[in-house]
């Protein structure tokens, strides 16, 4: 299967470069890929499209403050984003080191064994160049590494907001750029398609009798990295982290044991549910890493519905939303989509395919 056959054009005018004032008064689209049939709603209109006994599966991932900004040996600047912890801290005296990969930017390349200083609190060395163009950084904070983090670190919005040269609003974006549920640590991107509830609409979600089920998938740079082979079979997705604990197992698997639907809210949260398929639809508990690579062809066992929103062309989640609903009937939507001037990516409007 060719990647020219997921492109479409993009105007640039329509990638949302700030959130909606009021997270579920985004636009929505209900689309029925059996006919093929699509209804334009306002977010807040979900609850309409849920029955009771069907389980909402929601990721609480939160997204760390992994852009570091600092300054290298020689006074130059240098970038850093921290993506996966290596190992575990170890203790130097009252104060602790923790080694990271990251992706540096700066003027000229680091060399290994090269010094980084943040801020009074925090200074690290680089240590390894890898192959993969990423680097190992061990970090020496003054204190808890995860308290520093928390006070110099920006949360990192993805490449796409550019703001035509406006400053980036990191306060506003650091609470605008996380769920309303978020509470385990550990992303580097958002689950963004959960950026669209509010608590008063989660109220009205569980006042229908839908059961509620969070599980953890630490979003990674997977959901950015673009596909640079021509055949997508060749295509290896980045690992992402996941957990799914026995409550939520239990309550996706009482839905499928009573034919009602397992709802999904993002590509993250379908591949960790896909991932921890039992052969009879339902799932069992789990964490690992997967690289589960969901394309057209491949057959949902767990997922029954998704709400996600508008991806990139070419890219991993579009392949997804285009496995789940059809490769024609995605390209049509969007086409749609463009025509209607929905609002794309990260802060843009939702899908609810069922």
């Amino acid at each position: 299967m060719k990647l020219a056959e997921f492109d479409y054009r993009l105007p640039e005018g329509l990638i949302a470069q700030y959130p909606i004032e009021k997270r579920d008064e985004s636009r929505l689209l209900i689309i029925n890929k059996k006919n093929g049939k699509v209804k334009h709603r306002i977010f807040s209109d979900i609850s309409h499209f849920m029955e009771e006994g069907d389980v909402l599966v929601i990721n609480d991932t939160k997204v760390i403050p992994a852009r570091l900004f600092g300054e290298k040996e020689t006074g130059g600047r240098v970038e850093v984003l921290i993506i996966r912890r290596f190992g575990g801290s170890r203790p130097e005296g009252d104060e602790e080191f923790q080694e990271w990969e990251c992706l540096i930017r700066s003027s000229k390349r680091p060399k290994e064994g090269s010094r980084i200083y943040f801020n009074e609190y925090l200074e690290a060395e680089v240590i390894e160049n890898r192959s993969n163009g990423k680097w190992v950084v061990r970090f020496h904070p003054k204190g808890c590494f995860e308290e520093v983090l928390d006070k110099i670190g920006t949360v990192p919005l993805p490449p796409y907001i550019r703001r035509n040269g406006e400053p980036i609003d990191w306060q506003g974006d650091g609470e605008r750029y996380q769920t309303v549920f978020a509470r385990n640590k550990g992303a580097i991107a958002a689950p963004t398609a959960g950026f669209h509830f509010t608590e008063e609409l989660m109220s009205k979600i569980r006042e229908k009798g839908v059961n509620i089920a969070y599980i953890t998938v630490h979003i990674g740079l997977g959901t950015f990295k673009p596909i640079r082979v021509e055949d997508i079979e060749n295509h290896v997705l980045e690992a992402e982290y996941f957990e799914i604990k026995p409550e939520a197992a239990s309550l996706v698997n009482e839905a499928k044991i009573s034919g009602k639907r397992t709802i999904a809210v993002g590509t993250s949260t379908t591949r960790a549910l896909e991932s921890a398929a039992n052969n009879g639809r339902t799932v069992r508990p789990a964490s690992g890493y997967t690289r589960l690579f969901i394309y057209p062809g491949y057959q949902f066992k767990v997922v029954d519905v998704l709400i996600t929103n508008l991806h990139l062309p070419q890219s991993t989640p579009l392949l997804m939303v285009s496995a789940f609903a059809g490769k024609a009937l995605i390209k049509d939507v969007y086409e749609r989509t463009v025509k209607a001037k929905y609002r794309f990516l990260s802060y843009g409007d939702g899908m609810m395919i069922h």
